[in-house]
């Protein structure tokens, strides 16, 4: 069941309509690495997920991340502006303004649809929580570029908010996946002879060995340690 608060999880505004912009941050609205993305994916593994603590992870984050997609498409709505103006926008903005009468589509900057495609799914606990390890940290590179490219004050407080709770999910998965350590695919992890041969095909060189390979984990980041 889910329950809609008629709120934003946090506010947002816009300096002046920027179509241009809007555009842009479209990419984080249907893109790959967007918002929507990320809800459908997390709730989509979460379905035979046995550990219920990892479970509701998975549920929570997927619901915030549905949150986010309202607040990026607020944004976008407010950076289009309230008039049809096909002419007034270049040529790569022009499809609100045709098609979806300024409603923000599901789809990345370049205009392609959303595709179930983005979604990675394994049923293996620990494929689906490297998977979204990896989602969090390219949404958090994607709203990088973003913030670079903006000036208006108010945008970039909302990307702020955006990339500092991808970093939270980033954590949380993170520890989730230090919680399934010996299960799953990690469960026989470098048995083989295999798992400890690097074949060195670059040569002159060999900056790495794995002579002594350690399954991964992750440790907490010290909040106190800036990098």
């Amino acid at each position: 069941m889910f329950k809609h608060e008629k709120q934003l999880l946090n506010s947002v505004r816009v300096e002046r309509p920027n179509p241009t912009y809007a555009m842009m941050l479209t990419e984080q609205l249907g893109g790959p690495q967007g918002e929507m993305k990320a809800a459908i994916q997390y709730m989509a593994q979460s379905f035979r997920i046995k550990d219920p603590a990892i479970k509701d992870l998975f549920m929570d984050i997927a619901a915030e991340e549905l949150s986010h997609m309202e607040m990026v498409a607020t944004t976008i709505n407010l950076l289009n502006g309230h008039e049809l103006d096909a002419q007034g926008v270049a040529a790569g903005q022009i499809e609100s303004h045709v098609l979806t009468g300024l409603n923000p589509a599901l789809t990345n900057a370049s205009g392609y649809l959303w595709t179930a495609a983005y979604v990675n799914v394994t049923g293996d606990l620990a494929a689906d929580l490297l998977s979204n390890i990896a989602a969090e940290q390219r949404a958090k590179v994607v709203y990088e570029y973003l913030h670079r490219q903006i000036a208006d004050k108010y945008v970039r407080e909302t990307i702020d908010f955006l990339l500092n709770r991808e970093e939270a999910h980033n954590t949380l998965f993170r520890q989730a996946f230090n919680r399934i350590q010996g299960t799953g695919s990690t469960q026989d992890w470098g048995v083989d002879e295999n798992a400890r041969l690097y074949f060195d095909l670059s040569t002159p060189g060999k900056y790495f060995d794995i002579k002594n390979p350690q399954p991964p984990a992750f440790q907490n980041p010290d909040p106190g340690v800036k990098h």
